[in-house]
C-alpha cells in the first residue's frame, strides 16, 4: 500500500457510506493521532486500540443522528499525497468551510488540527480536510 492515509480515509467513508456502526482498520501511530482528534472534535462516537500482531487495529464507533439516521462525518477529504505534497505555514493555515470544519496537519510537534497550529503559529503538512 503507497497510502495508509488514503486507505485509513477510505475505509471510514465507505463504511459511512454502508451505515456501519463500527468499522476496524489497520493502526499505525499517525492513525492513531488521527483518530483522537476525530473523537475529541465530536466526529466519531469512540475508539478503541487493540494489540494484536506486530501493527494491532484500530475499531471506530461511527456517530450517527438518532432521528435522520445521518452521519457526523460529511466529506473526508485527502490534500497532501504521496506524489504532490501540500504544506501551509501558519500564516496561509486552510479555513474549511469557514472555520466549521477541521484540517488535520502533520506539524513537527505532533499532529494537530488547524486551529491547534496557528495557535502555535506552526505550520506542517496538510493530511486531510474533515467536515
Amino acid at each position: 500500500m503507497t497510502d495508509p492515509i488514503a486507505d485509513y480515509l477510505t475505509r471510514l467513508r465507505n463504511a459511512i457510506m454502508a451505515k456501519h456502526r463500527v468499522v476496524e482498520i489497520p493502526a499505525s501511530n499517525l492513525k492513531k493521532e488521527i483518530t483522537k482528534i476525530l473523537f475529541e472534535k465530536g466526529y466519531i462516537l469512540n475508539y478503541k486500540f487493540i494489540e494484536d500482531g506486530p501493527q494491532g487495529t484500530i475499531k471506530i464507533a461511527l456517530k450517527y443522528d438518532a432521528v435522520n439516521k445521518v452521519n457526523a462525518i460529511k466529506k473526508l477529504i485527502r490534500v497532501s499525497r504521496p506524489g504532490m505534497r501540500k504544506y501551509a505555514g501558519y500564516k496561509d493555515m486552510p479555513r474549511v468551510i469557514n472555520g466549521l470544519g477541521v484540517a488535520i496537519l502533520s506539524t513537527s510537534q505532533g499532529v494537530m488540527t488547524n486551529k491547534e497550529a496557528a495557535e502555535k503559529k506552526i505550520g506542517g503538512e496538510v493530511l486531510c480536510y474533515v467536515y
